[in-house]
């Protein structure tokens, strides 16, 4: 077979093009388009990441659909006085742009558990119930709660509202010394415990 018509070939005369100056498109043509190209994916790209960031799309297969989604309808996160509701992302996706890419990453992986049925029953998903909810929780401990404090602020909380038990444990001094976080105190708001294995 004649190199040209190889896979090597090919290769070769790709890069020995990427590599020669056009001779036929300005330099300030190839930017423009490179730019403009550019603009194109990364709106394509973000359009995909916020579309996988609604409630709608977290809570399109089943398996959410038939446990936690319906756990959370009945809880203040979903319902409640003043109408603010906190979506899946909310609590489940940081805000700032690469923790949220290395979430997402980390989400693939359970497009494993889909596709070979790990948990596609409401058996299957009680099984592994504490499994999941402990990786959730080793996740939320090590970023000190993060997407909790996007909500739940301190400086904004009105501790005299608040139970004395709950003014204790909300001051801030004592949190700090004691190095819990909001997850240590609050597992279960927003989904059912699972049952201890």
């Amino acid at each position: 077979m004649p190199e040209n018509e190889s896979g090597g070939g090919f290769w070769r005369r790709a890069y020995e093009f990427l590599r020669r100056p056009s001779a036929r498109y300005s330099l300030a043509g190839l930017v423009l388009v490179g730019f403009i190209a550019g603009i194109i994916f990364w709106g394509g790209f973000h359009t995909a990441i916020e579309m996988t960031n609604s409630l709608a799309f977290c809570t399109s297969c089943h398996e959410m659909q038939d446990t936690v989604f319906q756990e959370y309808k009945e809880t203040i996160h979903y319902k409640n006085r003043v109408g603010v509701r906190a979506i899946c992302t909310d609590c489940h996706v940081p805000r700032e742009w690469l923790p949220k890419m290395k979430v997402k990453i980390l989400a693939t992986f359970e497009l494993w558990g889909k596709l070979t049925g790990d948990i596609d029953t409401k058996e299957k998903f009680e099984a592994k119930r504490l499994e999941l909810a402990q990786t959730v929780w080793r996740r939320m401990r090590a970023t000190d709660s993060r997407e909790c404090r996007n909500c739940h602020s301190f400086a904004a909380m009105d501790l005299s509202q608040q139970e004395k038990l709950a003014q204790k444990r909300h001051n801030e001094e004592e949190l700090h010394k004691s190095g819990k976080s909001c997850i240590d105190c609050h597992q279960g708001i927003a989904h059912h415990m699972p049952k201890e294995g």
